[in-house]
């Protein structure tokens, strides 16, 4: 794994809660989930009728998230307990995900609540997973440690999905009694490899320790919680480099967030079959492993932040080319695309991050960092929900989509990578 970038134990096992949250990320929020729940879950309902409410559920499960994450960061941040909570989220996802398995045919609320619940935990989980990054590598390391969890996300997540594809594929194969049957056990075996997966991380990465607290501020976690995230409110603006990262970020990681989040019920709507999409996912996963580990080192070789807007530029041509989406050939060639920038994307934006702010805080700034990725899965879907609503397609959500990455590049521009540098290591 050295090789790779991940040259010390904590790296290592760091990078190894990548490979196994992304499992959930593969086959639940993209590839398996949706498709099985516009067709099986939601069956009755009309496919438009079955986008919207995929949408609407992912808003209120991500706004949630989204609304607490800073509190929960700077709480972390206060009593020295990220890898506690991470271990009560990853918990909390594992076991909703695990029940999965009790959805029947048209049991839309009972799979609404455990995508709601498991939707909680994985993000939760991933805003004190993304803190722990500056304090296992140096600034100078992030891009390359950062690009290669996220490789490691698309292996793992990869070689669970193949095998849940042939579960699907091949059910009497494997001893399922139907496709449903070998479905929802793909939901178990996420839940298992979530958990088995992430034990290296809280066997060998230690708790940062804790900042100084500040004269007079509370003994009462909760309550200096709240004390210090009104206190990173006002400052977080001081630290204008990473200010204008957090607002670029809320706009272009709402397009990146919608597409991986809504492709497979867009997909089903436009009459991509649930097979096909789950080949074009597995191909996203392996073809965008090479193209993260280019991105690390193309980070450092042109700036971040160029490597970002490449990023970027990809994504707002995929956008136009997905509202002309009528065939299965289409959604592979969108695919491949997506695959090109999508981890390479991510893992530059938290490495670009974590180097702005100050490095005894990072929960507390990750929490904000949460925000961007979190309310980045609220608009998108809620603008699909709403285009739905009023006009019966998905069609005018995806030019919406667009202006996301338009507006996103345009804040981008303002960020001054060195600049923000220095002001963190200052503070």
């Amino acid at each position: 794994m050295a090789r790779v970038g991940l040259v010390t134990p904590e790296q290592r096992a760091w990078a190894w809660y990548d490979w196994a949250n992304s499992a959930f990320f593969t086959t639940v929020v993209t590839a398996v989930f949706p498709g099985f729940f516009a067709t099986y879950a939601a069956a009755g309902l009309a496919p438009a009728e079955a986008t919207a409410r995929f949408g609407l559920i992912t808003t209120v499960s991500m706004a949630t998230i989204a609304i607490s994450a800073p509190v929960l960061g700077a709480l972390a941040d206060y009593s020295g307990a990220r890898k506690r909570l991470l271990g009560l989220f990853m918990a909390i996802g594992v076991c909703a995900c695990a029940s999965m398995v009790f959805i029947g045919r048209g049991d839309i609320g009972l799979a609404s609540v455990l995508f709601f619940i498991a939707n909680i935990g994985v993000s939760g989980s991933t805003v004190f997973y993304d803190s722990l990054l500056p304090h296992v590598a140096k600034p100078s390391e992030t891009d390359r440690v950062s690009a290669a969890g996220y490789a490691m996300g698309y292996i793992g997540g990869g070689v669970l999905l193949l095998i849940n594809l042939a579960w699907i594929l091949k059910p009497e194969m494997f001893g399922f009694a139907s496709q449903p049957s070998a479905i929802r056990a793909s939901f178990v075996s996420v839940a298992i490899w979530w958990a088995v997966f992430s034990l290296p991380l809280f066997r060998v990465v230690p708790e940062p320790a804790t900042g100084p607290k500040p004269e007079g501020e509370s003994g009462v976690a909760i309550f200096a919680a709240f004390s210090r995230l009104a206190t990173t409110l006002r400052e977080i603006r001081k630290y204008k480099n990473a200010f204008y990262l957090f607002v670029a970020m809320l706009l272009y990681q709402d397009g990146i967030q919608t597409i991986i989040r809504m492709a497979g019920v867009y997909g089903a709507e436009v009459g991509v079959e649930q097979t096909s999409q789950i080949a074009a996912f597995v191909m996203v996963q392996f073809l965008g492993i090479p193209f993260s580990f280019m991105f690390g080192a193309l980070g450092t070789r042109i700036g971040t932040k160029r490597a970002i807007f490449i990023a970027i530029a990809v994504y707002a041509l995929a956008t136009v080319l997905a509202y002309f989406m009528t065939t299965v050939t289409h959604f592979f060639i969108l695919a491949a695309m997506i695959a090109t920038v999508q981890g390479g994307a991510q893992a530059l934006s938290r490495a670009l991050f974590s180097r702005m702010v100050p490095a005894d805080r990072t929960s507390e700034y990750f929490g904000f960092f949460a925000i961007a990725e979190r309310f980045a899965t609220i608009l998108g879907p809620l603008v699909f929900y709403i285009s739905v609503t009023l006009t019966g397609s998905s069609k005018v959500a995806i030019l919406v989509i667009l202006g996301f990455f338009v507006a996103g590049a345009s804040v981008l521009s303002l960020v001054d990578e060195e600049e923000g540098t220095r002001a963190a290591q200052a503070s």
